[in-house]
């Protein structure tokens, strides 16, 4: 066990949140999270109404929280009343201006997260009363920046030190082993956020098809790129891109977005069955750099357990030579 301000705040055996991946992390993978002694998040992400509720309900009686894309939640904000009803376990923040929904947060007695790429996002961040902020480097799958984790993580733990130290701060991106964790500690995080590695869990709402190929696939495999939120008819607005494993979907129009609009809904129809179905040739596995260093697919109690303890050996001296 390693123990951290983000353990004592949340009372957790591990210093360990579950990314609320939309789609991805559904409650019965938050739940296996919050079990196994991190924190778990259900992926509220683009702010389905239906589906969030049903993944609490899978969630069982878990305390679990729940993740939402600040940009579209600002279109739909009483899913956020829905879920703070709920007690959830925290409510994390990401890709928007938060302050219109921090108050609420607070008011409800609900831990705010907050995800940032920038020193001056986590700065507003604190301004806002975030109690815990997530410095998320470029590395990660799904969307981001392109800040690294090693430089951002850092920066930011200056910057709380400076200004708002009780202010607990967590590293994402890039972050799959103990090594990882380790280098987020040192780096003056107070833990993690896993995303690719749990993405790759038993627990994950993720086809078998795609997880095949990410498990085959190596960091240089993924890019950043706008192609697959065009297919998706989704107006994410800079600077945020996505980071995905690539194919011969990325292949043919990452360079080539205006072809790509006038190829219309035959185009968008065939790249949503290939990813409902799990053909990563065509539909892109949204994973990040870490990819290249996870080889199985094994239950999330599993994955974080074995995490930890890595990180504690190296942390103990158990240096690698």
């Amino acid at each position: 066990m390693i123990e951290t301000r983000l353990t004592r705040a949340f009372g957790l055996e591990h210093p360990v949140i579950l990314a609320p991946m939309a789609g991805v992390a559904g409650g019965a993978l938050a739940a296996a999270v919050s079990r196994a002694g991190g924190l778990g998040l259900i992926g509220g992400g683009y702010g389905d109404a239906d589906w969030i509720a049903g993944q609490f309900a899978a969630a069982g009686n878990a305390p679990v929280g729940c993740g939402f894309i600040t940009w579209k939640l600002a279109g739909a904000p009483e899913v956020l009343d829905a879920v703070l009803a709920r007690r959830p376990r925290a409510v994390f923040l990401s890709f928007g201006e938060v302050e219109p929904f921090a108050e609420r947060v607070r008011a409800a007695g609900v831990p705010l997260i907050c995800q940032v790429q920038t020193r001056a996002a986590a700065a507003v961040a604190v301004e806002a009363g975030a109690e815990v902020i997530v410095a998320q480097g470029g590395e990660a799958g799904g969307h981001g920046a392109s800040r690294a984790t090693m430089t951002l993580v850092p920066e930011v733990a200056d910057l709380l030190a400076g200004q708002s130290p009780d202010t607990l701060l967590v590293a994402a991106g890039g972050i799959a082993d103990g090594r990882g964790l380790a280098a987020a500690l040192m780096l003056g995080a107070d833990g993690v956020v896993l995303g690719t590695r749990l993405w790759a869990s038993a627990e994950a709402l993720v086809p078998e098809g795609q997880a095949r190929a990410a498990l085959a696939a190596t960091g240089d495999q993924t890019l950043r790129t706008r192609s697959v939120d065009v297919v998706r008819g989704l107006d994410w607005p800079a600077p945020w891109d996505i980071r995905v494993l690539g194919n011969d979907f990325t292949d043919r129009w990452h360079s080539d977005l205006d072809g790509l609009r006038r190829a219309g809904p035959g185009e968008a129809a065939r790249w949503q069955q290939g990813f409902a179905e799990g053909d990563a040739r065509v539909g892109n596995p949204v994973v990040g750099e870490a990819v290249g260093l996870i080889a199985d697919r094994r239950p999330a109690g599993e994955i974080i357990a074995g995490l930890t303890a890595e990180a504690a050996a190296l942390l103990d001296g158990g240096w690698r030579t």
